[in-house]
């Protein structure tokens, strides 16, 4: 008997603490993690028709110290609403409303004269002393609401990354970028919020402590504002100065794809995105558009060829300025030859399209198609944005012809995406891996828990000693092709290569003669890199090859990350 009765006396003291606690979390839900929320709700001033504010998680960007900076985030107003069947005087009323507020004339005049019509939102993100001055004239008919909307500090900055918040219909979310890709983290439903926690708490105590709900919350990313804004300036500066049809350019760590900023001109501001006329303009041509880059592609191709076996940088070959192949010929630059006795280093330096045709015959077409596709040249990169598309490489994946394989030798027929075109590069930066760019890191959930993001890398097929050979041969470059040898800086390594492509014509075939990409990489210090640098600009005008555009550029953002980071030097 006084067994079963301590036995009872233990259950109901166990229910006691289970529901204590249950009580302690909803109540530290309400004061702590969704105060905000519910104290707007309180404030009944002006509390909006349907009770709901609009919320969303906040994107952050964060600097070099790790410090969070708010990227997307919320603004608090008020709004403006008529109730046209109680409005008997539409001018009188505009006349008033309009020393508060700024109104077209004739909207609001059509709007309040819509005598069937009781609800109708006139003007919004008003300050408070405006809801106040509107609120004390007290006119039959108007009423002021609480509103909150989606704010861009940056306003134009990482605009493309970040994407926007917009109506579909009548559902309102992300539509680009991380705002969409990220959209079932980031959106909040109001509702739960305003439910009676006691009777919640009551009803049904098992599914308040077991039910797994969608999880909310903050999204911190790899994004450096600095370096966003830095980048943003030089690529304004070059699509100024040569007029560009665009320009791009991602800065990334090459040793895990963490990304620190990523820009294409033109841009728009995320604040303002309603007055962008041609919407094309909010997709993003880093991961969704393909380009033939060019000579950048070469570095692939030699780490191929050394890696086989089948090159050194001493292998020699004569250079007579042409080759002929399968009835095509295939030129240098300048349509020179530089004579017998140029080597592999050389063809890399004056980015030579017969060394690298001579390339390909010593590798042959099964293996220069191996090493390419083992870059991920057709694939995906798993980038955390959405709508990404993939390489198109087919000339050299169903093609018998000898000549596509020369082609693709030196980047021409081979169409990629800015990302996959620098996830390439960065495996020959570290050591041969290819990573994952990403440009989330950290999702900070509403309920105090967090989670750190990681990322695969995978092997490509040049081993870690090829890639230290091509790096090697792309200092040399460097230091000695670029500007003459005036590029190369003293007390740092910097592995770099130029690429000058044609532009290819969609609509009639083959290639513009007057149109161009012009692309430049580089990754630093070369051998222990924390940085890859990937520019690129589409159709510059009055400017030959991407050395004259891309150097100086490149050289300023190397610098700047240099010093801003402090990277100790390696030479």
């Amino acid at each position: 008997m006084i067994y079963s009765l301590i036995s009872r006396s233990k259950i109901v003291l166990l229910f006691i603490i289970l529901f204590s606690l249950v009580l302690i979390t909803k109540i530290f839900w309400v004061q702590v993690v969704h105060n905000d929320a519910y104290s707007e709700q309180a404030d009944r001033q002006y509390s909006t028709p349907s009770g709901d504010i609009f919320e969303r998680g906040t994107i952050y960007f964060s600097d070099k110290d790790g410090q969070l900076i708010s990227a997307a985030t919320q603004a608090s107003g008020y709004k403006i609403a008529i109730d046209p069947s109680k409005i008997t005087d539409a001018e009188s009323v505009y006349l008033m409303l309009s020393k508060v507020a700024t109104f077209d004339h004739d909207n609001f005049i059509n709007r309040a004269t819509k005598i069937n019509d009781t609800y109708e939102e006139v003007a919004d993100q008003l300050t408070k002393d405006q809801a106040d001055a509107v609120s004390a004239l007290k006119i039959t008919g108007v009423s002021i609401f609480k509103e909150k909307w989606r704010f861009y500090p940056g306003g134009t900055l990482a605009s493309h990354t970040l994407g926007l918040v917009g109506f579909k219909g009548d559902d309102l979310g992300g539509r680009y970028g991380l705002e969409r890709q990220y959209n079932d983290v980031l959106a909040r439903d109001n509702n739960s919020l305003y439910v009676n926690f006691f009777a919640e708490v009551f009803s049904d105590i098992n599914k308040t402590l077991i039910e797994h709900t969608v999880a909310q919350g903050d999204l911190v990313t790899t994004i450096e504002p600095n370096v966003q804004n830095f980048l943003e300036k030089k690529l304004g500066e070059v699509r100024d100065k040569y007029q560009t049809d665009s320009v791009g350019g991602i800065i990334m760590n090459p040793e895990d794809g963490s990304v620190y900023a990523m820009s294409v001109k033109p841009d728009f501001d995320l604040n303002n995105f309603a007055q962008e006329k041609n919407v094309s303009i909010f997709s993003n041509p880093l991961v969704e558009n393909v380009l033939e880059f060019g000579s950048v592609v070469k570095p692939l191709v030699m780490a191929g060829a050394l890696d086989a076996g089948v090159v050194t940088p001493q292998t020699t070959y004569d250079d007579k300025g042409e080759v002929t192949i399968e009835k095509h010929q295939i030129f240098n630059f300048d349509k020179k030859g530089r004579g017998p006795g140029t080597s592999m280093q050389e063809v890399l330096n004056q980015s030579l399209n017969t060394g690298m045709v001579f390339v390909e015959e010593k590798l042959g077409k099964q293996l220069l198609r191996d090493y390419l596709l083992s870059y991920g040249i057709k694939d995906k990169t798993g980038i955390d944005l959405p709508n990404e598309t993939s390489g198109l490489v087919s000339n050299i994946l169903k093609s018998p012809r000898e000549i596509e394989y020369a082609n693709a030798a030196f980047g021409q027929g081979i169409a990629m995406t800015p990302f996959e075109m620098i996830r390439a590069l960065a495996s020959l930066a570290n050591g041969g891996s290819l990573v994952v760019p990403h440009v989330v890191k950290e999702i900070k959930y509403d309920d105090g828990t967090f989670k750190d993001l990681t990322y695969p890398t995978t092997p490509v097929k040049i081993t870690k000693q090829t890639s230290e050979t091509i790096t090697q041969m792309l200092v040399t470059v460097m230091d000695k092709a670029i500007k003459g040898g005036l590029g190369k800086l003293d007390h740092f390594s910097v592995a770099v290569k130029t690429g000058t492509a044609q532009v290819a014509d969609n609509v009639n075939g083959g290639y513009y003669a007057d149109r161009h990409t012009h692309s430049f990489v580089g990754y630093f210090p070369a051998y222990d890199p924390k940085f890859i640098v990937f520019l690129y600009a589409v159709n510059p005008k009055g400017v030959q090859y991407s050395a004259t555009t891309w150097t100086d550029p490149f050289l300023d953002i190397t610098n700047f990350l240099l010093n801003y980071y402090e990277v100790p030097p390696d030479r």
